[in-house]
């Protein structure tokens, strides 16, 4: 039935104007109560829509569409992309993305699912960044409470490599490249405020950070976060609130809003060393690192996610907005429609599996802030495990990439 009545809306929109006619690409996210039956929605909707030859998507605690999300519910949402076929490439483990396929194709940005369950996720992400020419990724973390699958189809399935692949892979990294001709707008909004100065790792040995500013790590986290271990109970409470926002040597570490900039990964602390007066994270530190430790935010994230949606419709739209344009944006939802003139052809939206409506304050909050700043354009998207952007593996984020 959920196939079904996608297929229906799909073959709907197709019959509008400005909509794709013969779109060759589909993006197709599920949620994991539909996880075990992965390859019985791809064959079915692959049988449906032959024209389509390449699939590309993952599962999700959530989806998102356009500007409703579904949460712990049996949902699929399917995006239909009508691109030149010599300017995008489908990649997953039987069949990776080459760096010059012979074919003319170079890889400038992909967008990439993963599962968190791969050895080394963070590495092979930096790796597959390497093989673009722009070194831009986005994407996530396939998240899910039964199976983590993905789906990957090129070509018809007869690409090299694919063999008799059906298409839903578990485990490594999946995903679309995309060339030069392919014009995309992405932004990362963080989801996580400072609660205190930002400081320089001086010492660190793997995983711990033993040095903050010179002094011992544990000392300053207690006197930043006004934690007493004289109160265990408490402390335990005060300390899995408590996250670490690191930023590598020369990033951007606090944006225009006083807010962690683009740069910023937040990660979760994971102990304490009393021996060496550490704090243990959950990544790889080193000395000159900087990090602020840092809270949940509901309202930053909120101004957050307002700023860079504003700052991706000022970079796609003309400073002057013809009539039409401007009567595209302020209609009703039945109303509009995606709009050439307005340089939006469809978004793809990325956000943490712990963010969406609830964090925001109501169902579908999240998607809706988008909505108001974009216009009722195509979106599919799905809530992760991490998420991928540029180079970064993230968490507590969002990614959200606008198609030109």
């Amino acid at each position: 039935m959920a196939a079904g009545l996608v297929l229906a809306q799909l073959r709907a929109q197709m019959a509008l104007r400005d909509y794709a006619q013969a779109p060759t690409l589909a993006l197709l996210y599920i949620t994991d109560h539909y996880a075990p039956a992965a390859q019985d929605i791809l064959d079915h909707l692959g049988a449906e829509l032959p024209e389509i030859t390449d699939w590309s998507g993952t599962v999700g605690v959530g989806i998102a569409s356009s500007n409703v999300e579904y949460f712990d519910e049996p949902a699929l949402a399917v995006m239909l992309c009508e691109l030149p076929p010599d300017q995008y490439r489908v990649f997953s483990g039987v069949a990776p993305l080459a760096v010059g396929d012979g074919m003319g194709f170079e890889p400038h940005t992909a967008l990439v699912h993963a599962d968190a369950g791969t050895p080394d996720v963070a590495e092979l992400i930096a790796e597959m960044a390497s093989r673009t020419a722009t070194g831009y990724l986005f994407g996530g973390l396939a998240s899910s409470r039964t199976e983590s699958v993905q789906f990957a189809v090129g070509g018809n399935g007869n690409i090299k490599g694919h063999g008799a692949a059906g298409g839903v892979f578990r485990g490594g990294l999946s995903g679309v490249a995309f060339g030069e001709g392919i014009a995309l707008v992405s932004r990362v909004t963080q989801g996580c405020q400072p609660v205190a100065a930002q400081r320089v790792i001086t010492a660190a040995e793997g995983n711990v950070i033993t040095e903050l500013d010179g002094e011992p790590a544990l000392d300053v986290l207690l006197r930043d976060t006004g934690i007493s271990l004289d109160r265990p109970q408490e402390a335990m409470t005060a300390l899995r609130a408590t996250l670490v926002g690191l930023t590598e040597q020369g990033g951007d570490a606090v944006g225009r809003t006083g807010n962690f900039g683009a740069d910023v990964v937040v990660r979760h602390i994971i102990g304490l060393d009393p021996a060496r007066r550490g704090v243990a994270v959950a990544d790889h530190v080193s000395a000159g690192m900087r990090m602020a430790f840092c809270q949940r935010n509901a309202q930053a994230a909120r101004a957050d996610l307002m700023r860079i949606c504003a700052e991706i419709r000022e970079e796609l739209e003309p400073e002057e907005m013809p009539l039409p344009v401007a009567a595209a944006l302020s209609a009703p939802e039945a109303q509009a429609a995606p709009n050439p003139q307005r340089r939006i052809a469809g978004a793809i939206y990325v956000s943490c599996a712990g963010r969406g409506g609830p964090h925001f304050g109501g169902p579908s909050a999240e998607l809706q802030i988008v909505r108001r700043a974009l216009g009722d354009v195509p979106l599919v998207g799905f809530f992760a495990g991490g998420e991928i952007a540029r180079n970064h593996l993230y968490g507590y984020t969002g990614v959200l990439t606008v198609f030109r």
